[in-house]
């Protein structure tokens, strides 16, 4: 071979391998780009219509958020409940599922390998075509052993954008157990709160049962010596018989809330009554409640991260769909050894080999193909449907939960008030009907509007909680994003990296 025709093919080969290079670096499709959340005008502070506005400051909102409530046994039914619940198992599980989906979509764009080896014994027919030309028709042994390998070229990115799927799924479930985190945090302090809420309306029936008791006494004592009339001794037991009708009732809500706290720690019920049983007031609310900032709401919230993980999957989708349209090449190759006698698979001469290209041209399809686009892109339009839904979503949550926070510690400053004027007023009906200046219609008014005003001073006091468990809930708080983030980074070998911020253009990628 000269030194011009060495030199002509080293050129040919280079151009061959460049040409497939390029070709192994098309991708069709849209690609991503990170879509607009809009939430920077997102208004982090209550409305001027309050006359005590409560404070806000810009700090991050604390991954373990229930601690600003200062109370150890919430921060204790918090820790077990991360850890026993039944919901966040189910969506680890579900994580390990779309883990597994990923490995098989990232599969495809690696050859595959097979080995194979047999053994027949075998004999042709005598009257057959093979007899015919002089084959031997004596029955024998035929021994086989090789190794088949294909590999499909992914000219057009099919595999790729297959496995960014899966990719981008891979996360959406992930993101879906985070919002499952903040979910099953906010509602175990929610029970928690209302189950001291619970407890402390029991204290109040049993101390007016106390005050209602105390009543009927003195009644009875003046209806014996004839200065009571019997309307006012029926009063009397009336008012204590409704006050004890409330203790059954605030008894079983108590124990329904003990059981589901148990149930939201993976627990049997009465599981928790030992620890849970004895009252406790409420737990002291914040004076600054920290919020973060607007502009970092959608890296907060893992809900809004997996819906655009889920738009991420869906545009994915679409360049798959079109990549179908395209030829596929592949290459197959198999080595070997046949023989017919045992001993000579050993041989040189007993090997076999094959090798070559594939190609599969799509001709007709009954618009299968064209279908399965179609359906990829209305997908992905639904997703991007679904993320703004989620973003929006999201907005009003918040500025809800800043309403009604900031609504319900008005209102509990001035049922405060009122509980106040409520004790005097009894207190003076009680002396005034004991020194026969007033009649019994006074106190039992007085009992009864006490009775009331406690009740909603405590009713106030739990929803003002409520609400600040449903600001953290809205602002993403119980869950650690800069911890899922260096998850997914010790784990890269293992897992995709992140495809940065998602969402569809409508641009197509180029060769």
């Amino acid at each position: 071979m000269t030194r011009q025709s060495r030199f002509l093919q080293i050129a040919y080969r280079a151009g061959l391998a460049s040409c497939v290079a390029v070709l192994l670096g098309c991708t069709v499709g849209p690609d991503f780009v990170g879509p607009a959340d809009g939430l920077a005008a997102v208004q982090l502070s209550p409305r001027a219509d309050y006359a005590q506005a409560p404070e806000t400051s810009s700090e991050n909102v604390p991954v373990s958020w229930w601690a600003l409530f200062n109370d150890p046994v919430l921060s204790d039914l918090e820790s077990r409940a991360q850890a026993g619940n039944l919901d966040l198992q189910v969506a680890s599980e579900r994580i390990e599922q779309s883990r597994a989906r990923l490995g098989i979509a990232s599969s495809a764009m690696l050859p595959s390998v097979g080995g194979s080896a047999s053994y027949s014994r075998e004999a042709i027919s005598e009257h057959g075509k093979f007899a015919a030309l002089g084959a031997p028709t004596n029955a024998g042994d035929f021994w086989q052993l090789g190794f088949d390998a294909s590999w499909e070229l992914d000219l057009w990115g099919r595999a790729r954008r297959l496995r960014e799927s899966a990719a981008a799924t891979f996360e959406a479930t992930r993101y879906e157990r985070e919002a499952a985190r903040v979910t099953v945090s906010a509602e175990v302090a929610r029970i928690y709160l209302q189950l001291r809420g619970t407890q402390a309306q029991l204290d109040i029936a049993r101390q007016n049962l106390g005050i209602a008791d105390r009543t009927l006494g003195l009644v009875e004592s003046r209806e014996r010596n004839g200065v009571a009339t019997r309307f006012e001794t029926s009063s009397a037991r009336a008012q204590l018989a409704g006050i004890k009708a409330m203790v059954p009732e605030l008894t079983q809500r108590r124990n329904a809330l003990m059981n589901a706290l148990a149930l939201l720690l993976g627990k049997e019920p009465r599981a928790l009554d030992a620890q849970l049983m004895e009252a406790m007031p409420l737990p002291s609310l914040p004076t600054n409640v920290p919020v973060g900032l607007p502009s970092e709401l959608a890296h907060r919230r893992p809900d809004i991260l997996r819906a655009e993980a889920r738009l991420h999957a869906a545009t994915a989708a679409i360049g798959a769909a079109k990549a179908d349209f395209y030829p596929r090449i592949g290459l197959r190759g198999g080595i070997g050894l046949q023989a017919l006698d045992f001993n000579d698979l050993g041989s040189w001469d007993s090997r076999f080999f094959s090798v070559g290209p594939t190609v599969y041209l799509p001709i007709f399809q009954g618009g299968r193909l064209k279908q399965r686009l179609i359906l990829s892109e209305a997908r992905q339009k639904t997703a991007a449907i679904a993320y703004r839904q989620t973003v929006l979503r999201a907005w009003h949550e918040v500025d809800n939960a800043l309403d009604a926070w900031a609504a319900q510690q008005n209102r509990h400053a001035e049922l405060l008030v009122s509980f106040a004027q409520n004790e005097q007023a009894l207190r003076a009906a009680e002396q005034g009907y004991k020194e026969g200046a007033a009649d019994y219609l006074g106190v039992l008014a007085a009992q009864r509007g006490t009775l009331a005003s406690q009740t909603r001073l405590n009713d106030s006091a739990t929803k003002a909680a409520l609400a600040l468990v449903n600001l953290f809930k809205s602002l993403g708080g119980g869950w650690e994003p800069d911890a899922l983030a260096a998850a997914a980074q010790s784990s890269s070998d293992s897992l995709p990296q992140s495809a940065g911020r998602l969402a569809a253009s409508t641009s197509e990628a180029t060769p």
